[in-house]
């Protein structure tokens, strides 16, 4: 298989650190978080960031991580739901490797992340509306990825799956 690197991006909720890991398991390949790259790096929680620091001091942190993760070969990168919305990041992702999206319903989404404290983006009174509103904010860039695979009303391995057919497609091409 040609694809030295897989890019997982999309929505917070949409399954990317767990398909990412299990993807890298199937493939041999080493798993990097890049949400969790920028805690390793900063000593802090990304909550902590975005309480002290702010939205765009953690897309700093965020946009180095992307750049570090894919000086890697042999990897699947699953980067925070915001990190394909700087256009440098997007273009390197794109440049680098394949990007596969994952998507998922609003509703979906709010029943995987509920009750979470780790996601500051949804610290609102009206969680579905928020999701609603920042996935139309980033809808545009989401679709930009090489390939979307919804994750709804499949199962893990039925992600993976997936994600390998596509890969082996590209491969052929």
């Amino acid at each position: 298989m040609k694809h030295l690197r897989i890019i997982l991006t999309g929505f917070m909720g949409t399954g990317k650190t767990a398909v990412g890991e299990k993807l890298a398991k199937r493939l041999g390949y080493d798993f990097l978080d890049t949400d969790l790259m920028v805690e390793e790096d900063t000593g802090k929680t990304i909550t902590d960031i975005f309480e002290k620091e702010g939205e765009s001091a953690f897309r700093v942190h965020e946009k180095k991580m992307v750049k570090k993760a894919l000086e890697r070969e042999k990897v699947v990168i699953a980067t925070g739901g915001g990190a394909i919305v700087d256009p440098d990041s997007l273009k390197l992702m794109k440049e680098k490797g394949i990007v596969i999206g994952l998507s998922a319903s609003p509703e979906s989404i709010l029943q995987r992340v509920a009750g979470l404290e780790t996601r500051p983006l949804l610290r609102s009174k009206d969680q579905l509306k928020r999701i609603e509103s920042l996935l139309s904010h980033r809808s545009p860039y989401y679709r930009q990825a090489d390939k979307i695979v919804d994750t709804t009303m499949k199962r893990l391995e039925e992600t993976v799956d997936e994600i390998m057919v596509v890969l082996n497609a590209n491969h052929r091409r």
